[in-house]
């Protein structure tokens, strides 16, 4: 029987910078935390003063074509020496025999949807790169997504297992949905954060600022946002994250709201951005379970999002956020009825601080700490 103490994380990067990254990194920290012992196997592991059993998968991180099928070797090679108790990997990574397989981004879900792959720079040889990236990707989906590779398959949000079971039926009945948590301290409102924080970054206290977390601006929606905000002349924008600043700027300009658009780039700490904003905007393609809207409920935060995974499960329609329609008019009418409706904004804020609060870290670690207990006895 598998020691249900045991746990061995395969992932190609795991640390407080990106979003499976973070995941991964509260979910170790929490099962440390809880007396078990675990193994890592990734390229990368900063989890500082974390008691764990690291081994480094050497290699390339790019380009993705090189980097993914070299992890997917030498990985399983790593895997097959080291591999203690309840083995669960991050996507389809390896091709070894597992335990669980946690999804955080179904790509032939997101191909199905019309999902354009994501270049790191524009010209044709990135766009080919990224579409046979993605090519490889929904191929090693296909090899490691069925019975006999793995046994439970952890989605992230209703919407991605409604996605694993469609394009992947033979694991239907092995899909349990676990979402992510959030760090509901860190996240929490803070008046003083509220005002130091605008302080700092030049904006009034009575200013309405709506906030935009996230790279990938094109499939995150930022050009909607901005149209929105030159439709709704309360509210200014603030926009953390990589991106081409000169495209959306040039755009913010020619819609007359590039005084109203403020660019922070990337920010060590998010905390403090999301408590000093008033709602967050979130107009994207697809998601599996943005933790930008997680954490912005947290910070007690409305989140004004389209109706992809993770957001259905999170925000309450007109309660604690608005599920608006992917376009700038949408967005801009929700920030007008913000603005013009006498507490509205307070009460949305309590709401969704409420939803979060059933959010926690801890419940996400005790769902996956009962879920290898429960393979250990199986």
């Amino acid at each position: 029987m598998t020691d249900p103490s045991s746990v061995t994380i395969v992932a190609h990067d795991i640390g407080p910078n990106g979003g499976m990254e973070l995941v991964l990194l509260e979910l170790i920290k929490g099962l440390v935390a809880a007396g078990d012992r675990v193994t890592v196997i990734a390229r990368t592991f900063d989890g500082s003063g974390i008691d764990v059993d690291f081994h480094r998968v050497p290699g390339p991180s790019r380009p993705f074509l090189l980097a993914y099928p070299w992890f997917f070797l030498a990985a399983g090679l790593l895997l097959r020496r080291h591999r203690d108790g309840v083995v669960q990997t991050t996507g389809a990574i390896v091709a070894n025999r597992v335990d669980v397989t946690s999804v955080h981004f179904c790509h032939r879900g997101f191909a199905s949807k019309g999902g354009e792959p994501q270049t790191s720079h524009p010209g044709l040889v990135f766009r080919a790169h990224a579409r046979v990236a993605a090519a490889m990707s929904r191929i090693g989906e296909g090899l490691c997504y069925r019975p006999g590779r793995v046994t439970t398959v952890v989605a992230v949000s209703r919407g991605v297992a409604d996605e694993l079971r469609a394009h992947y039926p033979a694991i239907a009945q092995n899909i349990v949905v676990i979402p992510n948590g959030v760090d509901i301290k860190r996240f929490s409102p803070s008046p003083a954060r509220r005002t130091a924080t605008r302080s700092k970054l030049e904006l009034a206290d009575d200013a309405l600022v709506a906030l935009f977390v996230g790279g990938d601006w094109e499939r995150k929606g930022l050009s909607f946002a901005i149209d929105a905000v030159a439709q709704a002349p309360q509210w200014i924008l603030v926009v953390v994250g990589g991106g081409d600043r000169e495209r959306y700027g040039t755009l913010a300009a020619r819609l007359g709201v590039a005084d109203r658009v403020h660019f922070l780039g990337h920010v060590a700490d998010t905390a403090p951005i999301f408590q000093s904003a008033d709602v967050l905007v979130l107009p994207t393609t697809y998601e599996a379970d943005p933790l930008v809207a997680l954490e912005a409920a947290a910070a007690g935060l409305p989140v004004l999002a389209t109706p992809v995974n993770g957001v259905v499960d999170l925000v309450q329609d007109g309660a604690s956020g608005y599920l608006i329609e992917r376009d700038g008019a949408s967005l801009a009418q929700r920030l007008c009825d913000l603005a013009s409706m006498d507490g509205t904004l307070t009460h949305m804020r309590l709401a969704a601080r409420q939803t979060a609060l059933t959010r926690s870290w801890d419940v996400a670690v005790a769902k996956h700490h009962a879920l290898y207990v429960a393979i250990g006895r199986g």
